[in-house]
């Protein structure tokens, strides 16, 4: 699979009339796309939804796990004209696991409740932030080097055909304290030092443009909340810390609300055979 952003230094796949729109990249589920506006663009859309651009008129949009087949993206033109393109959405194969036992249901009291509200009101806070950066426009590189062992998407499906929540990253078995880094540049929102109840310390980088990435489990955070990172630096260490079975990172990368697979960002990692990877537990 070839990173999305890496298409930035070449040839647009869809390029159309000088005033369409230029896309790069492959709308599919779990995707992206960098895509530069019509000249004299004054407000772009998609599905309805306000669309940021750059200066130079690039912005980035992305389709999530289960997005739909088809998108509507608008531009609105200085002069009052208005340029549409549907994007047909091509759908995955998610790696689906059916077991012949019943889901466990989820447990919770008062005391979890009361630990959860204010972490997930961190975390929500954090990725309502709108930072300057462009680390989405950078071919994003692997946080840490291991086994893969738990791929975006994937599900299980239990009796009575009843759905899991599906896996909304990718694990990396990388080893106790094995460094993690910042995939692309951006600034550092989230840096929960003392572990939340699921995610452990936790990590939310924004990258720009909607974009973020969260590093989960982490056994330490080496950067504060506010920090400017640049593609490559230390930002922690693999851990597992929070509800986790072993030590490993869980990279979940969104775009607002739409989850995205970070192999679509990064490539597959050399030598990993994904047909092997168990399903993910977490």
């Amino acid at each position: 699979m070839i990173p999305f952003l890496a298409a930035l230094l070449a040839a647009p796949v869809a390029a159309q009339a000088p005033a369409d729109f230029q896309l790069m990249g492959v709308a599919q589920q779990g995707g992206a796309l960098i895509g530069i506006a019509p000249p004299g663009t004054a407000g772009l859309w998609l599905d309805g939804e306000p669309v940021a651009r750059a200066a130079d008129n690039r912005f980035l949009i992305a389709f999530d796990r289960d997005a739909a087949r088809e998108a509507r993206l608008t531009a609105r033109l200085a002069d009052g004209r208005t340029i549409e393109r549907t994007l047909q959405i091509t759908p995955r194969a998610w790696r689906i696991e059916r077991v012949d036992v019943p889901r466990r249901p989820s447990v919770t009291n008062g005391e979890y409740e009361k630990l959860r509200a204010p972490e997930l009101a961190r975390i929500n806070a954090a990725r309502a932030v709108q930072a300057e950066s462009d680390g989405w426009r950078q071919r994003f590189a692997w946080p840490a080097r291991g086994r893969i062992s738990g791929v975006f998407g994937s599900q299980r499906i239990y009796r009575g055909n009843e759905p899991g929540a599906y896996h909304s990253g990718v694990d990396v078995a990388g080893g106790a304290g094995a460094p993690v880094t910042a995939p692309a540049d951006g600034v550092v929102v989230l840096a929960a030092q003392t572990p939340f109840t699921l995610e452990g310390r936790l990590l939310i980088i924004d990258h720009g443009m909607g974009l973020n990435s969260a590093f989960l489990h982490l056994s330490s955070i080496s950067v504060k909340e506010g920090d400017r990172v640049k593609r490559g630096q230390p930002v922690g260490a693999i851990g597992s810390t929070g509800r986790a079975t072993g030590p490993h990172l869980h990279w979940a990368v969104k775009w607002r609300d739409a989850r995205i697979d970070p192999m679509v960002l990064a490539g597959a990692m050399p030598g990993q055979d994904l047909g092997k990877v168990p399903m993910a537990e977490n």
